[in-house]
């Protein structure tokens, strides 16, 4: 049976401007990183791109190398976007990002004219788009001048293949600079993809007031710290999970008992607020309107659901922010 979004999809849903561009995005927004490549299941890789939009999420976030295998991912988000989503496009935010190594050879990675502009036409190709809505340079490249990366984000968006630019993983200085390269060849930088969670407050130190300043947008990845500000390890570190995984993103090692008390603080804290510690954490990142949008990844529907819930309640006390921070720098201890 053909898939027909919600009629009510727009209804509970949050939308935040972009910095001081013209775009909005969900303050949820659905990242493809893990649990939609080839080694995936299809089905519920689609059933969970159908129910996020189906409860408001516009923005779905990919790049070039994201599966496993690199690539995957856009391949099946090309699939349901042709078998689901087709009727749809000019409802939705993709993008995509090159950075990262994706191919052999000199002009497999990195920030070089070359590489990102090849990598989009691939991207292009494997999701069956015209065109991406916003376009990343995925990581800094110490030997290339920024404005070679710069210039051809530029061009990128000149020649129809996206309607945005953005950077991720960039400093506050390198931010400032790609800024002012972008704005002297009049395609403004939109947004900002840094990691950004209750345990990983980097962009506090001078980002976010670059971005303030400029007018930039941020999406924040990992704001719940690859699992870790979830239930999954509120009791220890289960079999099937992340940091089992020797090849993961998150190590065992990184999960020590002194984290582990600071999670379970801040989970007492969500319950008090009658919310679970996923909520509470998307919640924070969310607090105060300084973040654009809270970019979640999910393996099972259920996760999506639970985590657009936390919009009901965005608010914090100064009470709350001030017990978070005793929590955070006192190593959970009462």
């Amino acid at each position: 049976m053909a898939y027909i979004a919600s009629e009510d999809r727009y209804e509970s849903m949050i939308y935040n401007r972009v910095g001081r561009s013209g775009l909005k995005l969900p303050a949820i927004s659905l990242g493809l990183w893990h649990n939609f490549g080839g080694v995936d299941t299809f089905e519920n890789g689609r059933e969970m791109i159908r129910r996020a939009f189906d409860l408001g999420i516009t923005h779905f976030d990919l790049a070039n190398n994201y599966g496993p295998p690199p690539g995957s991912a856009e391949e099946m988000f090309g699939t349901v976007l042709k078998k689901d989503l087709a009727p749809y496009r000019d409802e939705l935010v993709i993008s995509s990002k090159a950075g990262y190594y994706m191919w052999p050879g000199p002009y497999g990675e990195w920030g070089s004219r070359k590489y990102l502009i090849s990598s989009l036409d691939q991207s292009l190709k494997r999701m069956g788009l015209d065109y991406v809505d916003i376009f990343y340079s995925h990581r800094f490249d110490p030997e290339t001048p920024l404005e070679e990366t710069m210039m051809a984000l530029d061009h990128i968006v000149r020649s129809g293949k996206a309607l945005y630019v953005g950077i991720s993983s960039y400093s506050a200085e390198q931010t400032k600079e790609a800024v002012s390269i972008l704005k002297q060849l009049g395609t403004p930088l939109l947004i900002h993809q840094p990691n950004y969670s209750l345990l990983d407050r980097w962009i506090e130190n001078g980002l976010q007031d670059v971005l303030e300043e400029n007018g930039v947008g941020s999406i924040a990845f990992c704001p719940l710290a690859q699992g870790l500000l979830t239930n999954k390890y509120l009791n220890g570190i289960p079999e099937d999970s992340r940091a089992k995984n020797p090849t993961g993103a998150l190590q065992e090692s990184q999960i020590t008992p002194e984290m582990l008390r600071k999670v379970r603080a801040l989970n007492q804290m969500a319950a008090a607020r009658g919310q679970s510690l996923a909520q509470f954490a998307l919640a924070w990142v969310l607090r105060g309107g300084k973040v654009t949008s809270a970019l979640i990844g999910a393996s099972r529907v259920s996760q999506i659901e639970e985590n657009v819930q936390a919009l009901s309640k965005l608010e914090f006390t100064d009470e709350e922010l001030n017990r978070i921070e005793t929590i955070l720098h006192n190593h959970g201890e009462h």
